[in-house]
């Protein structure tokens, strides 16, 4: 039998070598005969508890007492109880004498007297945690007595221990064992080490070994008394010295008086059930407890219920212990969540309680959780992951972030959601200094070329914003190659006002980036355009624009003259410049209001994307009264902003022109991401300036008209002609009617003589149609156009 027993306690191991832990330093208490080690497993390092019992006679009492706990300990499993580990048996000789050790290995644990004082905890919240530990005791208990028909003998103070999430657990099973009141015929003790047990502990049938009274009472009634002890231990703050302090019940709350005194009753089959205790609504149903029931049952609740609940526990967070929900709380939320049995605003809980952790507990509790969950498939799980990742983004390291984070952030550029399109866009702010340069120029630059002609004028406005934050992480080469035409060729000939005010402030904010050559033929021409622009904003971001890279040359061509050669470019000389960074910042990390309108201004954050689609109709339904009583016939025309290219273009990365429009070839859809080579000086500056310098009419071109037209045709005739000798060859050609214009042949030049001709369209190859047809004074079509046409169509059908 002895041989048996030795098997079983030495089954995980043959000696102290052998045992997989280190023995650390001892906690100050422990129930009975035993102790109490801290350890660490030699494997992982992970943290757990050791129990130590010794003796110096292989038949002690004691020893084959703790043979029997540890047997228990391995066959008993409830959440409740100790979880066993490990265990071995060890014999030391020392001369003639030969010591026995029983070690048991368990999770960390710590004895609760010690945990007690260690919180603190006072008032209404230490009443909160010890109903919460009554709770898990008195469920370990019943399950014992009415599940498992066992007798645990000992329940009190000593035999609680509490886990570092703060659950208590029952332990000490030295004098566990059956109940057999069905043996009626049986006369010696039912519990053969209740010796153990103190008499202040016992009920008054085992302080008499009346066997027969025990046997024939309930199966709870030894363990009730004990629960109740524990109580009285708990409330007063002190161990149970003798029995006739269970009396004094000032400390115990009175919700649980009646209980408390059914439990102590002095005939063993009154007393209560400990699963009867656990229904004293009263005293059990406080916010903590409710939570933490909630959470363990999580998996039970439909969705309607999980909604509501998340979206309060924030606010009930910070009314329960501190230190119990970042324990016990805060663990089984991020399980919750990284197993997919919690709703999307549980993030929101999960990021509250994180913030009351230090860096380091956060990146250890939270984080590997927040990760996990950027692969999830559940929408809602990622746009609250987009919403909140300013709170959690300088947590995580490089190569997280480049490795295990972007590529699932990645697909939300492409989804079919306008507001997780820009959600995703918004959250490179935080992510994308932390992204190498290899993704950086190989991945999110490409994103943010489809999305710099997103069909929401909000997304291409942020993504310029963006791109002028984020300029100082890319490389030299990549600056040179995709800013200018990014701001240039897109975001400042952009049909919605905001976004080309976004390009002026992004050109100004990134000014050091660009050398004179590329401020003098590629920023300046294309930012002059818009000091006539529509939007009043837009102008005058336009003119602080002109005014700062004029400044920056004038500097640099003194620096020059005195011979101080600086490095291309220069500071910015008007404090606009940082507009951009502070408004980009308060509309990148706008959160709770995705869909409040708000005006591009440099005071103020980029329009989202609602209300910014929407003021992107009314602009454009707008702009032809705008026009109209703004400006003149000519003036209107040279202002139209073209459209942006088409959002469904695929061609990626294009090749921009030094950004001055020749023809249609600048036009491209892309960036230009291959090497640009040495700006060349273009012949169309020359052309333009040798234009304005030319007469803007010649007086001798009107004389040349027929008398054969009325006088009124021919003065208006007259004046047409003037019209289109003013414009040159870029001016659309003049309507097919059937009365020539006076003096075409006089007004046509070669392309060697007509300055504007490097710049002006290709003609055109089909017939316009009249444009005096049903309009103005002009004479109506003859007869005989109209008749021919329908002889044509006759002929045609024919």
């Amino acid at each position: 039998m002895f041989k048996f027993l030795k098997g079983v306690v030495a089954g995980s191991g043959t000696g102290l070598k052998d045992l997989p832990y280190n023995i650390g330093d001892p906690y100050p208490s422990a129930w009975g005969s035993w102790s109490h080690f801290r350890g660490t497993s030699k494997d992982d390092g992970s943290p757990v508890s050791i129990f130590a019992l010794s003796g110096n006679n292989a038949q002690d009492g004691h020893l084959a007492a703790g043979r029997n706990g540890v047997k228990r300990l391995r066959t008993v499993r409830h959440p409740n109880i100790l979880s066993f580990l490990h265990s071995t048996e060890v014999e030391t000789h020392d001369g003639s004498t030969t010591k026995v050790t029983i070690y048991i290995v368990t999770e960390p644990v710590m004895p609760l007297s010690d945990k007690i004082k260690e919180l603190g905890l006072k008032a209404t919240q230490r009443d909160e945690y010890f109903a919460l530990g009554l709770h898990q005791i008195g469920k370990a208990v019943s399950f014992l007595n009415n599940d498992c028909k066992l007798v645990h003998g000992n329940v009190c103070l000593a035999s609680v221990v509490v886990t570092p999430t703060l659950d208590w657990k029952l332990h000490a099973l030295d004098v566990l064992s059956e109940f057999d009141g069905s043996n009626e015929s049986a006369s010696g003790p039912m519990l053969p080490y209740e010796w153990l047990v103190g008499t202040q502990y016992k009920p008054m049938e085992m302080v008499k070994s009346d066997w027969v009274a025990i046997r024939k009472s309930p199966p709870w009634a030894i363990d009730s008394w004990g629960l109740g002890c524990l109580i009285y231990e708990l409330f007063s703050g002190s161990k149970l010295a003798k029995t006739e302090e269970l009396r004094n019940t000032v400390g115990i709350p009175k919700s649980l008086l009646p209980d408390y005194q059914r439990l102590l009753s002095s005939m063993p089959s009154r007393r209560l059930n400990t699963s009867k205790l656990l229904e004293n609504g009263e005293y059990f149903q406080n916010k903590l407890v409710d939570t933490i029931h909630f959470m363990d049952i999580l998996n039970l609740k439909d969705s309607v219920e999980k909604d509501t609940f998340f979206r309060k526990l924030p606010n009930v967070a910070e009314q329960l212990p501190r230190e119990i929900v970042l324990k016990k709380l805060l663990p089984l939320l991020a399980s919750s969540l990284e197993f997919g049995s919690a709703a999307a605003p549980a993030l929101t809980a999960l990021l509250k309680m994180g913030s009351w952790l230090s860096t380091e507990d956060f990146s250890v509790k939270v984080l590997p959780t927040i990760v996990k969950l950027f692969a999830s498939n559940d929408r809602a799980i990622r746009v609250s992951l987009l919403q909140h990742v300013d709170q959690f983004g300088e947590s995580m390291s490089g190569q997280i972030v480049d490795e295990q984070v972007y590529p699932h952030v990645a697909t939300g550029f492409a989804d079919t959601s306008a507001f997780l399109r820009e959600l995703t866009l918004k959250s490179m702010l935080v992510l994308a200094p932390k992204l190498s340069q290899r993704t950086l120029s190989g991945s999110l630059l490409k994103y943010l070329s489809k999305l710099q002609v997103d069909e929401e004028p909000a997304i291409r406005t942020n993504t310029t914003i963006l791109l002028g934050n984020i300029a100082t992480y890319l490389n030299e080469g990549t600056r040179k190659r995709v800013l200018i035409n990014a701001f240039t060729v897109r975001a400042l000939r952009d049909t919605f006002p905001p976004a080309r005010g976004a390009g002026i402030v992004a050109l100004c904010a990134t000014s050091t980036t660009y050398d004179d050559t590329e401020i003098a033929t590629r920023i300046l021409p294309n930012i002059v355009v818009l000091t006539i622009d529509q939007d009043s904003d837009v102008r005058s971001k336009a003119f602080q624009a002109v005014e700062q890279f004029l400044q920056i040359l004038k500097q640099n061509y003194e620096k020059t003259n005195a011979g101080e050669i600086g490095a291309s470019g220069g500071a910015s000389a008007i404090p606009e410049t940082a507009g951009l960074i502070g408004w980009a910042m308060s509309s990148l990390t706008l959160k709770g209001k995705p869909l409040e309108q708000a005006p591009l201004a440099s005071s103020s954050s980029a329009p989202s994307l609602a209300a910014a689609a929407s003021n992107a109709t009314s602009t454009a339904t707008e702009a032809p009264s705008v026009k109209a009583s703004h400006h003149t016939r000519s003036n209107s025309d040279f202002t139209d902003q073209p459209a942006p290219p088409s959002p469904t273009s695929t061609d990626g990365w294009g090749d921009a022109e030094n950004g001055i429009s020749e023809g249609h070839e600048s036009d491209k859809d892309g960036w230009d991401l291959e090497p640009l080579d040495e700006p060349k000086p273009s012949p169309a500056l020359a052309n333009i300036q040798a234009a304005q310098k030319r007469p803007v009419s010649q007086s001798s071109r009107p004389s040349a008209a027929t008398s054969s037209r009325p006088k009124i045709s021919t003065v208006k005739a007259a004046a047409k002609t003037e019209d289109d000798d003013l414009w040159g060859s870029i001016a659309a050609p003049p309507p097919a009617t059937t009365s020539r214009p006076l003096n075409v042949k006089k007004t046509v030049q070669s392309d060697d003589e007509d300055p504007w001709a490097a710049i002006a369209a290709p003609p055109p190859t089909t017939r316009a149609k009249p444009l005096s047809s049903g309009r103005g004074r002009g004479a109506k079509p003859a007869a005989l156009k109209l008749g021919a046409q329908r002889i044509n169509r006759t002929s045609s059908g024919m």
